[in-house]
């Protein structure tokens, strides 16, 4: 049952990844005329969130695979649901007070798949 709890938590930060890389070019452009070093910084962020969500989610499916079941493992679900969790709150301070309704569902996504992956490290 931890398995499938952690890569429902993995599917779901992946798939959160994939939905800040493609709209990155629209998200810059709705910031209208900045400096060619403000896109490039925003970019970088964006993608960066992009990838930090895939990273996560490669990390829970190999640990998963390779030591399910073990304190390892355990310890890794731990520490990708405490990042999780400082996202959400980050999210939650920032982003998430717009009125982009994207921003808001990331906190209590982030939120719910750190939630899956203590709870598969906890049966």
């Amino acid at each position: 049952m931890e398995d499938v709890l952690a890569c429902i938590a993995a599917g779901l930060v992946g798939l959160w990844g994939v939905s800040h890389a493609v709209p990155t070019r629209s998200v810059v452009a709705g910031f209208g005329e900045i400096s060619t070093d403000n896109r490039r910084v925003l970019v970088q962020e964006w993608l960066a969130e992009a990838v930090t969500m895939w990273s996560f989610a490669v990390l829970i499916i190999v640990v998963t695979a390779v030591g399910g079941g073990t304190a390892t493992v355990d310890w890794v679900y731990r520490v990708v649901a405490g990042a999780l969790l400082v996202l959400a709150v980050l999210t939650a301070l920032t982003g998430a007070r717009t009125g982009v309704i994207w921003f808001k569902i990331c906190p209590v996504l982030l939120g719910s798949s750190a939630a899956l992956l203590l709870a598969a490290g906890l049966l």
